[in-house]
């Protein structure tokens, strides 16, 4: 197999990357060294996270003269998400870190006064003017997940000879991809994007892109009046999730409880069986999820942190399923089985190793806030969703939040955040309500709302908050549309929908009602009374913008 090399500065979950790259047909050596970038005839750099950490460890490692001299020379050089941002001057996430200033200019943050923050989700890369630029095709839709971005400017980038594809989010069109000569780069990540992202690694590999973008280079005199039109992008986000636990004879298995409860109601109690998780990780792919949640709702314990069992689930899934991968439980600062203390950022490092590209935290987050608020609202930078967010970027932080209502008979009855509910009077006529959060599995309940704990992580550097309902749970009665405004009102991260879907409708529902940012399925799917791609069909035909799977390579 030809080679492409790849720039190993820990930049997060490459796995995925090295996964899409062999997939397209090409083998994967490491550079290690600033030395080692003279002999890379392909380079690639992968983004995660944040600008300065990327730049800052690039220029410690003294990466960056080699990696200029590799684009001046004309190599074939690709760099993705902050790889992208980092061949621009600066960026206002870290202004006092200097960019590789390949493309002169400074990306600034989106506007979240209107929309959440970070941008994530599947979105367009269009480019009127040269429609199939690297592979890129206008019916396709990319992964993206940044809170950066370099405005789009008609005829700015072009002028200087760059041809450009563009995405709008939000009222704002950004920068989504740039190529000139054999270089490339893209704000989307290609490896997360499904086959329209790996026919991009590929266009870029074969160099078939840079063939066919020499024999139609960019000018600004190509951009017409109709290209400056712009669309907003974005699809409604559809999410499966697998419950994964071991059963009662040890072996790894997708289960769905009902409000928590995991064990079938007859015939000894046991834990249900709905099937593999690999298995069902690649047909939920194959159905078109746009991104796959692993919840690992016993943490393995008692074997070493290394061998987690969740970690070769993650490595096998990574190998055939190219969206985002997402894995909760267990991530918290450990003592391992030899007695060494193992903090929740290296166990996120493994997962991110293995092929995931979001951790979720639940109940330490919880005591996390309470010490936040006990402190009155200080960050003292120990936090697992600190620590890893510094690390990773904030997008890489899940929250997973797990409340239930209480209901009070008035607003002044409680200090907690309470709201007059439509949804149902309580036990005793009570019409009002407030959610409290629960850990360990919604067996523990604690003095602390669901307000106080989204804003309380947003505050941590959390990117995204899993917003489960224990009353919703197996219900298949639909989301909790209260709940789900409250948070959305309380924050401006992005928030998915879980708990209580049982069929297309409520998709529609929770989409057209709420705010939410993605709504994620989970028994229906494992069950078969609905697949992801029926659900998708439902939404479309309703007129809301989603994602179609596009097949193999």
């Amino acid at each position: 197999m030809p080679k492409v090399h790849l720039l190993d500065y820990v930049a997060g979950n490459v796995r995925s990357l090295v996964n899409a790259i062999e997939k397209v047909g090409y083998e994967v050596e490491w550079i290690r060294s600033p030395e080692e970038v003279a002999n890379a005839a392909t380079l690639i750099l992968p983004g995660v996270g944040h600008f300065g950490h990327c730049l800052s460890q690039l220029a410690s490692a003294g990466y960056v003269p080699a990696i200029r001299a590799h684009i001046d020379a004309g190599k074939p050089f690709m760099s993705i998400c902050v790889g992208l941002q980092a061949i621009f001057s600066s960026s206002a996430e870290d202004p006092a870190q200097p960019g590789l200033s390949v493309i002169p200019g400074t990306l600034d943050r989106f506007d979240d006064s209107s929309k959440s923050v970070p941008h994530i989700g599947w979105n367009n890369a269009s480019c009127p003017t040269n429609p199939t630029l690297y592979g890129l095709r206008p019916t396709s839709k990319y992964y993206y997940v940044h809170s950066y971005k370099y405005p789009y400017t008609p005829g700015e980038l072009e002028s200087l000879g760059w041809a450009v594809a563009t995405g709008t989010y939000g009222g704002e069109t950004f920068v989504g991809a740039v190529a000139k000569g054999n270089m490339l780069a893209t704000q989307f990540h290609p490896e997360k994007s499904g086959v329209a992202g790996l026919r991009v690694l590929r266009a870029f590999c074969d160099g078939s892109g840079a063939a066919a973008l020499a024999a139609h280079p960019p000018t600004a005199t190509n951009i017409s009046a109709s290209d400056l039109i712009t669309q907003e992008g974005l699809t409604r986000r559809v999410i499966a999730c697998l419950d994964v636990r071991t059963n009662d004879n040890g072996d790894l298995v997708v289960t769905k409880g009902d409000q928590y409860d995991v064990r079938e109601k007859t015939g000894g109690g046991a834990v249900r069986n709905l099937g593999k998780p690999v298995d069902m990780a690649r047909r939920y792919y194959e159905q078109g999820a746009d991104e796959i949640t692993f919840l690992n709702i016993t943490s393995f314990r008692d074997c070493p942190v290394a061998d987690l069992p969740m970690l070769e689930i993650l490595r096998r899934t990574s190998e055939t399923v190219f969206v985002p991968l997402t894995v909760g439980g267990g991530i918290r600062d450990t003592i391992d089985v030899d007695g060494s203390k193992v903090t929740a950022l290296e166990i996120a490092t493994m997962y991110f190793k293995s092929g995931a590209d979001k951790v979720s935290i639940g109940s330490d987050a919880v005591i996390a806030a309470e010490e936040y608020y006990a402190s009155n609202a200080t960050l003292f930078g120990n936090t697992a969703i600190e620590q890893i967010s510094k690390a990773y970027g904030n997008q890489a932080v899940v929250v997973s939040v797990d409340p239930k209502r209480v209901y009070v008979s008035k607003p002044d009855a409680t200090r907690h955040a309470t709201f007059r509910t439509t949804a149902g009077r309580g036990p005793k006529g009570e019409e009002y309500c407030w959610y409290a959060c629960t850990i360990k599995g919604g067996r523990e309940t604690r003095d602390l709302d669901v307000v106080e704990l989204t804003q309380a992580v947003e505050a941590m550097g959390a990117g995204e908050i899993l917003l489960n309902c224990i009353d919703k749970d197996g219900t298949n009665s639909g989301f909790d549309l209260e709940l789900i405004s409250q948070v959305k009102s309380a924050v401006r991260i992005p928030v998915i929908a879980s708990s209580g879907a049982g069929n297309p409708g409520h998709f529609q529902e929770v989409f057209e009602k709420t705010t939410t940012d993605a709504a994620l399925g989970a028994g229906m799917f494992h069950r078969g009374e609905y697949t992801v791609q029926q659900v998708k069909d439902f939404l479309a035909e309703k007129g809301l913008v989603v994602r179609q799977f596009e097949g193999d390579l």
